[in-house]
Parts: C-alpha cells; sequence; structure tokens
C-alpha cells in the first residue's frame, strides 16, 4: 500500500476534534433537556436540528470549499462549532433560555462540523490525484474519523457530565475542536480559484444531469436510509424483546465496530475494488439482513445480524466518495460532496419520524422487510455505478 500522507493524517485529527465536539453536545444537550423536565418532543427537535441546519449550508460551503479550499472553510467551521458550544455552556446557567440556547448550538455545531467534512473530502480526493484505487484508500481512512467521532464524543460527554456535570462536559466539549486548527498547519494551502464570471457560473442543480449522478445519490440515498433505519429500530425492538440495556448497547457496539472495521480493511483490498461491485454487493447484504432481522429472537444472533449490516454499510462510503469523484469536475467537487452531504443530511433529519410512523402502523418487521426490499431493487441501479 502507497504511503500514508502526513496530510491525510492532518485531516483526519481534524475531523476527529470537530466532529467529537458536535457528537457529545448531540448526547450531551438532549441529557440536559430531559433532567429539566422537557419533553420527549422537544428532544426529538433538538436532535434533528443537528442533521437538518446543514442542509441548508451544504452548498455554501460546498462553493467555498472549491473556491477557498482548505483552511477557509474549516475555520469557519471551527468558529462556528465553537459558538455552539459556547452556547450550550450557557444553557446550563440561562434555564429560562434553556432550550432555544440548546436549539441554536444544535445547529451551529451542525453547520460547523459539516463546513468541516465537506472541505475535508474535498482536500482528501485531492490527495489521490484521480486514481481510483488511491481515492478508495483515502476516503477508507478518512472515513475512520466519524467512528471514532462518533465513541470519542459520547464517551467524554458521559463520563463528564457524571464527573464535573453538564457544564463542564460542556466546556471539554467546546475545548476540542480548537486541536482541528492546530492539525490544520500540517494541510498544504491551495491558491484561491479564480472567480467565474456570469457566463460561467452554474446552478449546483446542474450536476444532477451529469451522467450517473441522479444514481448515485439514489444508491447513497438508500444506504444512509438503512443506516437510520438500523439505529432507530434496534432500540425499540431490544425493548421490545426485554433486553438489557447493556445488550442493546452491544449490539449498536458491534455494528460500529464492524464500519470502522471494514474502512480499516479496504484500504489494502483497494487495488482489487470497484465501486459498482461493492455498492451492489453491499446493498445485496443489506437486503439479506432486513428480511432476517425480523426472525432474530436473540441478542446474539441480533449482534450477528449487526456485524454483517456494518460491514456493508461501512464499505459504501468510500465507494460513493470515489465515484463521486470520478463523475464530476475537479472544480466542483466540494458543489458535488454538499449536494450529498445534504441528501445524508436530509435523510437523518426526515427519515426517522417516516420511520416511526410507518412502524406504528405497520409494526417493525415489515419495515424492516420494505426496507429490505427498496435496498435489494436498488442493487440493480449500484451495478452501473462507476462503470466506463
Amino acid at each position: 500500500m502507497a504511503s500514508f500522507p502526513r496530510s491525510l493524517l492532518a485531516l483526519i485529527v481534524g475531523q476527529v476534534c470537530l466532529h467529537s465536539c458536535m457528537s457529545g453536545i448531540r448526547v450531551a444537550g438532549p441529557l440536559l433537556a430531559l433532567r429539566t423536565g422537557q419533553p420527549a418532543w422537544a428532544v426529538g427537535v433538538l436532535l434533528g436540528l443537528f442533521a437538518a441546519a446543514p442542509v441548508l449550508s451544504s452548498l455554501y460551503a460546498g462553493r467555498m470549499a472549491d473556491r477557498h479550499g482548505y483552511h477557509h472553510p474549516v475555520r469557519l467551521g471551527v468558529a462556528l462549532t465553537v459558538v455552539g458550544g459556547v452556547l450550550a455552556i450557557l444553557a446550563t446557567w440561562l434555564v429560562d433560555f434553556q432550550f432555544a440556547l440548546l436549539g441554536l448550538a444544535a445547529c451551529l455545531c451542525g453547520v460547523g462540523t459539516n463546513f468541516g467534512l465537506i472541505a475535508n473530502q474535498r482536500t482528501a480526493g485531492k490527495l489521490a490525484a484521480g486514481d481510483r484505487a488511491a481515492l478508495t484508500r483515502v476516503f477508507s481512512w478518512l472515513g475512520l474519523a466519524p467512528a471514532l467521532s462518533n465513541v470519542i464524543g459520547p464517551i467524554v460527554a458521559g463520563t463528564l457530565i457524571d464527573l464535573a456535570g453538564f457544564r463542564g462536559a460542556f466546556i471539554a466539549l467546546t475545548l476540542l475542536p480548537l486541536a482541528t486548527l492546530w492539525s490544520s498547519r500540517q494541510v498544504p494551502k491551495e491558491p484561491p480559484a479564480p472567480l467565474r464570471g456570469a457566463e460561467g457560473k452554474r446552478a449546483a442543480w446542474d450536476l444532477l444531469v451529469v451522467p450517473g449522478m441522479p444514481r448515485l445519490l439514489l444508491v447513497n440515498f438508500l444506504m444512509s436510509s438503512s443506516w437510520d433505519l438500523h439505529s432507530f429500530i434496534v432500540p425499540v425492538i431490544g425493548h421490545e424483546r426485554g433486553y438489557s440495556a447493556s445488550a442493546i448497547g452491544l449490539i449498536l457496539g458491534v455494528f460500529a465496530a464492524a464500519v470502522a472495521g471494514v474502512r480499516v480493511l479496504l484500504p489494502f483490498l483497494s487495488h482489487r475494488l470497484r465501486e459498482h461491485q461493492v455498492l451492489a454487493g453491499a446493498m445485496v447484504l443489506t437486503a439479506l439482513v432486513f428480511c432476517m432481522y425480523p426472525w432474530v429472537h436473540s441478542a446474539w444472533l441480533m449482534g450477528l445480524c449487526a456485524a454483517a449490516l456494518g460491514l456493508a454499510l461501512g464499505a459504501v462510503n468510500p465507494m460513493v466518495m470515489t465515484a463521486l469523484h470520478h463523475l464530476t469536475p475537479d472544480d466542483r467537487h466540494g458543489e458535488a460532496i454538499a449536494l450529498r452531504s445534504m441528501t445524508v443530511n436530509a435523510t437523518s433529519a426526515l427519515m426517522p419520524l417516516l420511520f416511526g410512523a410507518l412502524g406504528a402502523a405497520v409494526g417493525a418487521s415489515a419495515l424492516f422487510w420494505l426496507m429490505g426490499l427498496a435496498v435489494g431493487a436498488g442493487s440493480w441501479q449500484a451495478r452501473q455505478v462507476g462503470r466506463g
């Protein structure tokens, strides 16, 4: 395997520090709201804001990354995230305005982290110089950053809430993004891209007519929805079947470990893999797992299903990003990543509401089967991704 660039390590460290702040506040904020008597629907609104707010700012973030490179959008992302953390700290004092402050904190942390993510992914693509195997390696390593962040942030939040209270947890989390500024010094600066004239300006939606782009976004939507369904439904099923909290947590932990594991493995296999093969195989495996889940009634078998699903879904992101960089022009990679980010965040914000409504109407088992059917049918589209 090719050498591991120092700038890629800096991108990973920077994203971990930025994302960990957001994921920690995403745990601590709702817990604080519950402790102070907020209703369950208010907690749902808070969680939704972390994903909904970036939908509105993604295209701006993508264009900024295309125009200015890595450093400008990342500095803005750090600033927004830190301000969000400060608002969360203020919420521990200003109880009368607590919900509003936590809502603003959720919006700012979500938007700030998304700015950093889009700039990271665009810059990482430049490291591979258009080589497919190198792109897959780079995005596999970079995909470890969110996985690690979703472990570090909640652990820091939970531990410090017990040791130092909510205010101490928010202060520590707010300091994490400052390390992103330190790591960013290892990322080479790019000269600003020339401004487009009035005749050269293009709407981001023009990218939807790029051959293969609608197909790729459909595959991405189906697999993102599968991820959200699993995160939503496993606690519900586990509670219905009387599993302990530790058993439910272990199932979700096995899923996360499988996601991280496959992303560590992919760089060593990248020269043998093509996007359409991995995406189609991942979708077929996801469909099979969803069809099996309702018939599984023991926690350890659910853990095996979760591991298989983690392997499938964990392999998707590097392949989607590789295909995305080959489909779009070099000067519009940021916009293309932003379009993908919009679909992912919109899915995370809206699909749990839809899953809740459908689950109440048709039951959890039917929900698994419906999603399995949709993903299985979508595997036909995945077979065309990245060919030619």
